[in-house]
């Protein structure tokens, strides 16, 4: 997208870092009363959590979750399933600098909250949102709202700077889609990774082609991050992906903020789409079960 409108609240350097690497960080930007509000929230899903034996359409259980000892990877569709969670994707916090990145007209694609819980939150190996749902242009990002302190040790999003610039790579296995990369057949270096840390109430912004991933969570201290999935209202998705779509209502009911339109901007970007699918689908931490050559470690069952 071309910057034809004054910055709200990011620099023109930090403009320039989003283009050029792929990622940004803005410390602070959640104040501490709205953040309390959230975890408050997490605790009420956790409550629900201990009904449960499997993960259903809400909750995305650990492996080694027990209904008398909950423990819950992700909270699914945070925005459709909570005001607290959709008030926050609709205030100024959030929304001012994403127009600064993708213009004044944005609509959700998704959400999601991960969950890494101290000495057992899982990994996510490395992948593209892109590769789920690519649309007709690639105007489209992802908020990581902070809920924590992020360190290096208690498994923090990490990014490979600038592969958004570059290709679509390969995040099949086996014939199926895995929703992860295998990094030496892509020829990836996992040094060149930068880990996107901070205090809690900090938000990251990163591309939707910005390869990236987390390890577990090895330390005494939780490691939740809030996800926001927002396009340009002009950036429609691709048929055969991931995207729900579920008519122009409900399409348009995701407007955070300006106008819709009927007509996609379209622009040349590489593309896969995944399928086919794995028999076993859900959450991307089953569907990347059938990566084999899997980077991070798996938690032990404690």
């Amino acid at each position: 997208m071309s910057q034809d409108r004054p910055l709200e609240v990011l620099s023109e350097d930090q403009v320039r870092q989003y283009r050029e690497r792929g990622y940004l960080v803005l410390e602070r930007r959640i104040p501490e009363a709205a953040l309390e509000g959230l975890r408050a929230e997490i605790g009420r899903f956790i409550e629900e959590a201990r009904s449960l034996t499997a993960s259903d359409d809400r909750i995305d259980l650990e492996d080694s979750h027990r209904p008398d000892r909950p423990r819950v990877r992700r909270i699914k569709s945070p925005f459709q399933n909570s005001g607290v969670f959709e008030a926050l994707a609709r205030s100024e916090a959030i929304l001012a600098p994403v127009r600064d990145l993708l213009g004044a007209d944005l609509r959700l694609h998704g959400s999601k909250l991960n969950m890494k819980a101290a000495g057992y939150g899982a990994a996510v190996e490395w992948h593209q949102d892109w590769a789920f749902y690519p649309h007709t242009n690639d105007d489209v990002l992802a908020v990581g709202v902070m809920l924590d302190d992020m360190a290096p040790e208690n498994g923090p999003l990490m990014v490979m700077p600038g592969t958004h610039l570059g290709p679509v790579f390969d995040h099949h296995a086996g014939g199926v889609f895995a929703g992860a990369v295998d990094l030496a057949a892509a020829n990836l270096d996992p040094e060149d990774t930068v880990m996107l840390t901070g205090p809690a109430g900090s938000i990251s912004l990163h591309h939707v082609r910005t390869m990236h991933g987390s390890a577990v969570n090895r330390s005494e201290r939780d490691r939740r991050l809030l996800l926001y999935e927002i396009a340009a209202a002009d950036a429609f998705p691709i048929v055969g992906t991931s995207s729900f779509y579920g008519g122009l209502e409900e399409f348009n009911s995701r407007m955070l903020c300006g106008e819709a339109t009927l007509e996609p901007r379209v622009r040349a970007a590489p593309v896969r789409i995944p399928q086919p699918e794995p028999d076993t689908t859900g959450s991307i931490y089953e569907i990347q079960k059938a990566l084999k050559a899997r980077t991070f470690g798996v938690a032990a069952e404690t």
